[in-house]
């Protein structure tokens, strides 16, 4: 898996979609990142297939994610997954998790949940031992969620995707997964936005003659850290490619990490039983 990938989030018409594909494959993307609740699989999937074609590409030269909707945990998770491998139409998907660690309509304290997610990952389990998803994983565990996962599971999660970026720096969920061999992939490198306005990533932005997004992009990156930009402006996605041409000093690594302090832009799992 590539450590840049393109994130769809909010990218839901096809010609925002194709705009999007095209632009990002121009860029040197090689990994899409999708969901059942973006309700942009299939339309990611018929604008990769008419794409790649024009780009000297085939299938097996990207990686593609999606991703389980909470309301199909449990019981519903292999009709989910099926779902998303039809909408995507690709034959295959490279990585397919968990979503979120609840169940739509159940209450973030209902003992059910965990039942759920053992039960949604036997069906992603069958589905990788048939070929159809290549390697699965989850996304936005907390470290309880992982390690009652791995101590329960016949494959263990290939990667975990959660927020992280410089004020949320996930300290000890990094160490559940490198104790565990789990791959750890950001999502929200920019804080929603919100970071790339932040004095000190403006500063080191400025020092370094790049975009604050490169900067908060490549402080992930220079750790081993796969990340997800998304846009839907054809400029800004290949802005946010332009990340293995730079590094950062060690005085701006310590400099943004320091930033930390647990702050979360994106949902909190971390009360969800």
């Amino acid at each position: 898996m590539p450590l840049l990938g393109f994130g769809t989030y909010k990218l839901v018409s096809p010609e925002d979609v194709s705009r999007a594909v095209d632009a990002a494959l121009l860029a040197g993307y090689r990994a899409f990142d999708s969901a059942a609740v973006y309700l942009n699989e299939a339309e990611l999937g018929r604008a990769l297939k008419q794409l790649l074609p024009k780009h000297g590409l085939t299938r097996e030269d990207v990686f593609i994610t999606s991703k389980l909707g909470s309301k199909d945990q449990g019981e519903r998770a292999m009709e989910g997954a099926l779902h998303s491998l039809s909408d995507l139409d690709m034959g295959y998907i490279d990585l397919y998790l968990i979503h979120w660690p609840g169940t739509l309509d159940l209450e973030i304290t209902d003992p059910r949940n965990s039942g759920n997610r053992a039960e949604s990952w036997a069906a992603l389990e069958e589905l990788h031992a048939q070929g159809k998803l290549k390697a699965i994983g989850v996304s936005n565990y907390t470290p309880a969620h992982m390690r009652e996962l791995i101590q329960s599971c016949k494959i263990p999660p290939a990667l975990l995707q959660v927020e992280f970026h410089p004020k949320f720096c996930q300290t000890e969920l990094r160490k559940v997964c490198e104790e565990y061999g789990v791959c750890f992939q950001a999502y929200s490198s920019l804080g929603k936005g919100d970071l790339v306005t932040d004095p000190v990533v403006l500063e080191v932005s400025k020092n370094c003659e790049r975009t604050p997004a490169q900067v908060l992009l490549r402080w992930a990156v220079q750790q081993g850290v796969p990340v997800l930009p998304k846009s839907s402006n054809p400029d800004r996605i290949k802005d946010n490619a332009r990340l293995f041409d730079f590094t950062l000093s060690d005085r701006d690594m310590d400099r943004l990490s320091a930033l930390d302090c647990g702050h979360k832009f994106c949902r909190d799992a971390s009360q969800v039983v």
